[in-house]
C-alpha cells in the first residue's frame, strides 16, 4: 500500500477532485459523515476517473489499496481488484462507510446473504457493520471507499461450523 499526499480543491469542471473537501452540511462538529454522504461522496468519485485511473495498479500478489485523501472527518480509499482477490469478512472499526464500483463488478457477503455490486453502483453502512467483498468476475474491478471517522482498526472475522461469525484479529492503522 502506498499513502500519499494529494491536491487540494475542485477541478475547473467543477467535479469534487480527490482532495477537494467534502460538501458542507449541517452537522455536530463531533460527528461522523452519515453513511448517505459517504455514499455521495464515493458515487462522486467513482463518477469521474479521469481524476484518480492514473494511479491505480493491478497487483497478482493482493488487492492494491492507496488512501487518496485523509482529514479529520473522513479518508477516502481506492481499491483495485484481480479475480479471486477478496477482503475477507471484516468491520471497520466503528467507522461507518460507502464503496461505490466504478469499473467491474464485485460481490459484498455478509453472514447470511450476498449482492453483487457492478459499476455505478453504492453500498453504504453504518458502524460495526460486517461484510467480506470479494471479485468472483473474470475481469478486474476497482472501488472507491470513503470512511468516516478515518479507520483506526478493523477486526478480522471468520465463520464457525455453525454459520457464525467468530472474531480471529483486531488491525490497526499502523498495521496497512
Amino acid at each position: 500500500m502506498t499513502v500519499t499526499a494529494t491536491e487540494s480543491g475542485t477541478p475547473e469542471n467543477g467535479t469534487p477532485g480527490i482532495g477537494a473537501p467534502a460538501p458542507e452540511e449541517p452537522r455536530d462538529a463531533a460527528a461522523p459523515f452519515a453513511p448517505a454522504r459517504l455514499a455521495e461522496r464515493a458515487r462522486a468519485l467513482a463518477d469521474h476517473p479521469e481524476e484518480w485511473v492514473h494511479r491505480v495498479r493491478l497487483d497478482p500478489q493482493g488487492r492494491w489499496y492507496e488512501r487518496v485523501h485523509q482529514d479529520a472527518d473522513h479518508e477516502i480509499w481506492l481499491i483495485s481488484w484481480l479475480p479471486g482477490q477478496c477482503t475477507g469478512f471484516h468491520d471497520h472499526g466503528g467507522s461507518a462507510g460507502a464503496f461505490a464500483v466504478a469499473l467491474g463488478t464485485l460481490e459484498e457477503h455478509r453472514v447470511r446473504s450476498h449482492r453483487e455490486v457492478g459499476a455505478g453502483q453504492v453500498r453504504s453502512f453504518g458502524p460495526d457493520y460486517v461484510h467480506d467483498v470479494r471479485n468472483t468476475s473474470d475481469a478486474p474491478a476497482v472501488s472507491v471507499h470513503v470512511y468516516s471517522p478515518p479507520l483506526s482498526t478493523m477486526r478480522r472475522y471468520d465463520l464457525d461450523a455453525g454459520g457464525e461469525l467468530v472474531r480471529l484479529a483486531a488491525e490497526s492503522a499502523d498495521d496497512w
